[in-house]
């Protein structure tokens, strides 16, 4: 077996290569930002991120086995095939070695293993720390999308004006550090694909809501990773058209299902309302352990 720090875009395809063996073996345990999707946005959005993390993989015979990701101060992101669970403990012991302080896990609560070797590593459960949903949904039987008179659903192969793409997500995830040269990196990334990246035109021509959709040709698993709205468009329906647009748009793609993840907060239940309202059914979730 074979283990190394995270040295560039092949190893990020690795990290792919390993979420569509774990989508394969044990969709359950998928991560809520460890999919093909969400690990290409997570790792490109922002320009300069890679200061504040630390990657390993791990892999036999050049095969992925496992990988961990942790972010600054101290959190573990981590993605271990369903029989090579031995390695759960070995990646909690190199993030122990590489961090100090308070330190954090995010796990599925499907994924037994992983939980074992955070107790036998003396992390309890954080009962504060958000819960995160994974949500899935097959692509067969789909609504089609309503917006309001004026507003256009397009794709940004047809609206073509990236700065306004960049603006839009800055100003529904404010602050940002989404910039036109890191979502130039993001659409340089596979799986992006400019006819999967889909918005919504309002009626001056600006862009008000928006769905970067990911699609897997190999799986047939489509992605939602991120989605908004602008505050000044909301409760219009826009959110819910443009994922019903995107869900569209994903099975001409050739998915064959959709996956989304999102935050469970009883103070903010908007998120998982959204995605009910289009299909979405609950995958699994995860939470936090901390020690």
């Amino acid at each position: 077996m074979e283990t190394r720090l995270f040295s560039g875009y092949s190893d990020l395809r690795a990290m792919q290569r390993l979420a569509q063996e774990v989508w394969r073996l044990a969709p359950e345990h998928i991560d809520i930002d460890g999919g093909v999707g969400g690990m290409a946005w997570t790792a490109t959005q922002h320009i300069g991120r890679e200061r504040e993390w630390k990657r390993r993989l791990w892999f036999d015979d050049g095969r992925p086995l496992a990988w961990g990701w942790v972010f600054q101060p101290a959190s573990l992101l981590w993605q271990v095939r369903a029989d090579h669970a031995q390695l759960h403990d070995e990646i909690l012991d190199w993030f122990e070695a590489a961090t100090e302080g308070p330190r954090d896990v995010s796990v599925s609560q499907a994924n037994a293993a992983g939980i074992e070797a955070l107790q036998a590593h003396n992390y309890v459960p954080d009962p504060t720390a958000e819960r995160s949903l994974g949500n899935v949904r097959e692509l067969d039987d789909l609504e089609d999308p309503v917006v309001p008179s004026g507003y256009v659903l397009k794709t940004m192969r047809e609206y073509g004006n990236y700065e306004a793409r960049v603006d839009i997500h800055r100003i529904v995830w404010h602050p940002s550090r989404v910039t036109n040269e890191s979502y130039a990196n993001v659409r340089s990334t596979w799986p992006y694909r400019d006819d999967l990246d889909c918005v919504i035109e309002g009626p001056d021509g600006s862009l008000v809501a928006y769905t970067l959709a990911w699609c897997d040709d190999e799986t047939g698993l489509g992605e939602f990773e991120p989605v908004g709205v602008h505050p000044d468009h909301r409760r219009l329906g826009l959110g819910r058209a443009v994922n019903l647009f995107a869900l569209h748009r994903l099975r001409e793609a050739g998915a064959r299902t959709a996956l989304v993840g999102c935050v469970e907060d009883e103070k903010n239940p908007g998120p998982k309302a959204l995605y009910r309202s289009v299909g979405f059914r609950e995958l699994n979730r995860n939470q936090i352990f901390k020690r």
